[in-house]
């Protein structure tokens, strides 16, 4: 998809309703607990915030970025994710979390990024986040640069997303699960699963919707 006719499409956003949990559901695993609102709202999760960043690559095609993070002691080592991260005290809205972890982490000015979409709230159980991600465009190629909680920068195109052969099943062993076949994204030869596949999941759905 051209990053024009993609852009042509940005209009139509609040006119379409998220697919929410059904979108989610499609990429989580069988064996995983649902949770409700009210069992989330008990354990009092930590809040956080991620942006899908949507621009153009040097081909003009329209792609989104996602990061492989370093590995380090922690639940979320190694994984395939958004750039994001924790809400901070500083931080004046949830929104301006997810602007100002993208600069740290790849270096995209918050300036020069339009947000577009608030999409549906991702609960992660093994670090007990609520996270709230936001669809956002660049309307040039960025120039990234990496901090150290990120290993490699994964830059996906759109139409591979919006093909449906891109999801598979794969047997994993997670923090809480060992295993298990998890529903999964494969894009650029990386396996996306878990609260990022939740969340592209219902990208795809309200892009297929327009």
């Amino acid at each position: 998809m051209e990053y024009e006719s993609f852009k042509s499409l940005i209009s139509k956003f609040d006119y379409v309703e998220l697919g929410g949990f059904s979108s989610h559901k499609k990429m989580i695993p069988k064996q995983r607990i649902n949770f409700n609102q009210e069992s989330i709202n008990k354990l009092q999760p930590k809040k956080a915030a991620v942006l899908a960043l949507f621009y153009p690559n040097l081909n003009n095609e329209t792609c989104f970025l996602l990061t492989l993070r370093a590995s380090y002691n922690g639940l979320h080592a190694s994984q395939i994710s958004f750039p994001g991260g924790k809400y901070d005290k500083v931080d004046k809205t949830l929104k301006y979390t997810a602007l100002r972890e993208a600069y740290e982490e790849v270096g995209i000015p918050e300036s020069k990024v339009r947000i577009i979409k608030e999409m549906t709230q991702t609960f992660i159980p093994p670090s007990n986040f609520l996270v709230n991600p936001y669809l956002g465009t660049l309307d040039f190629t960025p120039e990234f640069i990496k901090n150290d909680e990120v290993e490699e920068i994964i830059e996906v195109k759109v139409s591979d997303l919006l093909d449906d052969n891109t999801i598979t099943i794969k047997n994993l062993s997670t923090s809480y699960m060992k295993n298990i076949d998890v529903p999964c994204f494969n894009l650029n030869n990386y396996v996306v699963w878990g609260a990022t596949a939740m969340m592209l999941s219902e990208i795809k759905d309200l892009l297929k919707l327009l």
